[in-house]
């Protein structure tokens, strides 16, 4: 870790910030929910092994992975005890070398090409993923059994199910959220009987205190959060921003330089305190401001979607009000 300037003023933006406070807040608080190994924290929302290892020294030890080289670069990082990639891949020759030098992979499967992809790498261990409703990945639960067969045969070891219920995630209402999450899990459930195995791997931030199947939840996002998720009410606090200058102020708004290319957008326009966000475009983002603002003004914009943002920088300052206390590489970012 290196610190890029002492103070966030003198930083050049756009820049993501993360305050410490309550970044540690939602550390602490995850892992007196979900201590030890009932949470594998998925380090697709942070991209960063400097946070993993912060993750490990509040007891969680073992990983979800959505890509390739994050599981390399965990691996080479030193976090390879127990790695999951929770993600179909037809060529997982790049998992070989990780293996061979000792890491431990779960590759997740639902098809006989993704098994056979998984043999032909040297991986030992796979997860059968089920398709419990969010149309992604994903076997039907009936064919579940058949598949775990298929891999045994293979010399694989079937080490249970994962099953991702996303489309419950963001449902504001947390009834309706409990209702599907429930449904999804039958639909694990069954097929967990057909495939055996002890691992019933699912949730994520949107319900890890929902969620009570599983024996291990992927939530990420906590330890950022975004706007998405804080609208579910739940005890984390935005820890994750966009360090952005003002540069142009007219008449009635004003536009600072953090726009599409610095933000995920797939979940909504960003927010600013004390602004009413108009629209962003390629390098600037609009915004009707309460309070007169001039050119040169930084201002912090809260992300609606973690993940795809962070996957924008090169880095990330650890801040306690205007000081730089840390600079962490997004090292897991790319392909």
């Amino acid at each position: 870790m290196t610190r890029d300037a002492a103070r966030v003023s003198e930083l050049v933006t756009p820049a993501l910030l993360v305050d410490t406070e309550a970044f540690e807040h939602n550390l602490s608080v995850m892992a007196a929910a979900l201590p030890g190994p009932k949470l594998r924290p998925h380090v697709k929302a942070h991209k960063c092994t400097a946070i993993a290892k912060l993750q490990v020294r509040a007891g969680h030890t073992s990983f979800t992975c959505a890509t390739l080289r994050e599981i390399e670069q965990m691996a080479a990082a030193g976090l390879g005890a127990d790695l999951l990639l929770a993600n179909e891949v037809v060529d997982a020759r790049r998992l070989t070398p990780v293996i061979a030098a000792g890491a431990r992979v779960t590759l997740a499967v639902d098809s006989e090409t993704t098994i056979d992809a998984a043999a032909r790498a040297g991986v030992r261990e796979v997860l059968i993923d089920v398709n419990v409703g969010l149309p992604r990945c994903g076997c039907a639960p009936e064919d579940a059994g058949r598949l775990a067969d298929r891999a045994r045969a293979r010399g694989l070891r079937v080490k249970g199910v994962m099953g991702y219920e996303g489309h419950a995630m963001a449902l504001p209402d947390r009834e309706k959220r409990m209702q599907v999450v429930e449904e999804s899990m039958r639909r694990l459930r069954d097929a967990h009987e057909r495939t055996g195995g002890t691992v019933i791997s699912a949730g994520g931030t949107g319900s890890y205190n929902i969620n009570t199947f599983a024996t291990e939840i992927q939530a990420g996002s906590y330890v950022l959060m975004d706007t998405a998720y804080a609208k579910l009410g739940l005890p984390f606090r935005q820890a994750l921003f966009v360090l952005a200058t003002v540069v142009s102020v007219s008449p009635g708004y004003a536009v600072a330089d953090c726009g599409l290319k610095a933000l995920g957008m797939d979940h909504g326009n960003p927010s600013i305190e004390g602004a009413q966000v108009w629209f962003c475009s390629d390098e600037h983002i609009t915004f009707k401001p309460e309070r007169p603002v001039q050119a040169g003004d930084r201002i912090r914009v809260v992300p609606a979607h973690v993940d795809p943002t962070v996957a924008y920088h090169e880095r990330m300052h650890l801040v306690r009000g205007d000081d730089v206390l840390e600079t962490w590489p997004v090292d897991l970012r790319g392909w």
